[in-house]
């Protein structure tokens, strides 16, 4: 049976570095992940209070990659966009997520647990959470933000 190992690993990504927390195995190996095998990491490259767990990564290369993206109740993401295609599943919580290069909590569409989402690459969006909220991001890599606001990149604070 393949032991699956948690390791701490920092990933680089256009506009900075990004440090994640993964569950790894053997590339070419079924792999699955309970719940308890998960843990989480700040996210440098989101506002303050985010956590990331990287299930499959590595997100910093042209390669598959499946992250958790756990946000605190009354979050807000500022309008941003990502390199790469975005797909976005809520596992928990409300997501609430607004179309533009402006945050405007008004014109937010709210997407609960089993709601999904998909980004073309550099679509502008932003999000808001009322509580503690859960998503799931996967796609292709390398993934990266860019924030419309250069002022809201917490990289650069």
């Amino acid at each position: 049976m393949q032991i699956l190992k948690t390791s701490m690993f920092s990933l680089a990504v256009a506009l900075g570095a990004l440090p994640l927390v993964s569950v790894a195995a053997d590339p070419a190996a079924h792999m699955m992940v309970m719940p308890g095998d998960i843990q989480w990491g700040d996210v440098p490259s989101l506002p303050p209070g985010a956590k990331i767990a990287v299930i499959e990564g590595p997100m910093n290369e042209a390669a598959p990659f499946t992250a958790r993206i756990k946000f605190p109740a009354n979050y807000m993401l500022p309008a941003h966009w990502h390199p790469a295609i975005e797909h976005v599943t809520v596992l928990s919580g409300t997501f609430n997520m607004g179309m533009g290069d402006k945050f405007d909590q008004a014109k937010t569409q709210a997407l609960t647990a089993g709601s999904f989402a998909l980004m073309q690459p550099k679509t502008l969006h932003y999000a808001w959470t009322g509580a503690e909220t859960v998503v799931q991001v996967h796609g292709m890599g390398p993934w990266g933000i860019t924030y419309v606001n250069p002022a809201d990149d917490p990289r650069k604070k």
